[in-house]
């Protein structure tokens, strides 16, 4: 009898399910270097629909990993090496080019911390991810890098917008941002995480309607959607922090978790 042929596999199976959200990743982080090219040209817009995509990007390639069983360690780091270079130094560079040169060495001073915060933040993520789950893992510890970098984009977004709302004099205001979100990136605030929530099967439509709105915002609308979002996010913060502690006193009895957090040098 014939032995039945293989079939010829440049990867296998379970390599291919943690090459596709790899790609992903890499694809992100090469739209947020393209993001300094365009601030370079003095391409500004396009500089932020690129950071835009990036965060898209990064906020997919996880899902996609837990969904299709394609997790890995090297996509994990992998994912907050790229993280540091589209949402630290791609918007770090972007506001250099258009406001930050004009203060000199402030300017670049401004930079370098806002890049900084964004490793030490990711840093501390990594060590302290744990694979139980809990209630705490609908709250991340301190912004996200992703919004912290378009946070810091704000002022800018703001100006290409064309709300005329408030007169905003950039060099004032964009400093303080920078170091706002500097110290909202390495502090212990807890910011709400979308990646543990549950949709019942019945809101299920309304979600997609409400993704679809959101996106079709951003297409019409991009920069007026954004700087609104950046409103919203920056007034759900507080409501988090309520919501955490409340969680914390029901919770309080929990055994997996002690009162004191676990030391670390960040």
């Amino acid at each position: 009898m014939n032995e039945p042929k293989k079939k010829f596999k440049i990867v296998t199976d379970t390599r291919a399910r943690v090459i596709l959200p790899n790609t992903l990743t890499l694809i992100g982080v090469c739209i947020g270097l393209s993001s300094i090219n365009f601030a370079l040209n003095q391409n500004f817009k396009l500089a932020i629909v690129a950071i835009l995509f990036a965060a898209i990007i990064d906020g997919l390639d996880g899902r996609i990993a837990r969904l299709i069983k394609g997790t890995s360690k090297v996509g994990k780091e992998l994912d907050s090496l790229t993280d540091v270079i589209s949402f630290g130094v791609a918007p770090a560079f972007i506001m250099y080019f258009w406001i930050l040169n004009s203060l000199g060495k402030i300017g670049w001073l401004l930079s370098l911390m806002h890049v900084v915060c964004v490793a030490l933040r990711l840093a501390r993520f990594n060590i302290n991810t744990n694979s139980d789950s809990s209630w705490r893992d609908n709250f991340f510890e301190g912004v996200p890098s992703p919004a912290g970098g378009i946070l810091v984009l704000s002022p800018l977004i703001y100006e290409i917008s064309g709300l005329d709302i408030l007169t905003l004099n950039y060099q004032f205001i964009t400093p303080i941002i920078f170091v706002l979100t500097s110290i909202l990136l390495i502090s212990k605030i807890p910011t709400y995480s979308l990646k543990k929530i549950i949709v019942p099967r019945s809101s299920t439509v309304f979600l997609l309607f409400g993704i679809i709105l959101l996106f079709g915002l951003l297409l019409i609308f991009t920069f007026k959607a954004l700087v609104i979002g950046c409103l919203i996010y920056i007034l759900a913060i507080p409501a988090s922090i309520i919501h955490y502690k409340k969680l914390k006193k029901i919770f309080a009895n929990d055994n997996k978790y002690d009162e004191e957090e676990p030391e670390d040098v960040l």
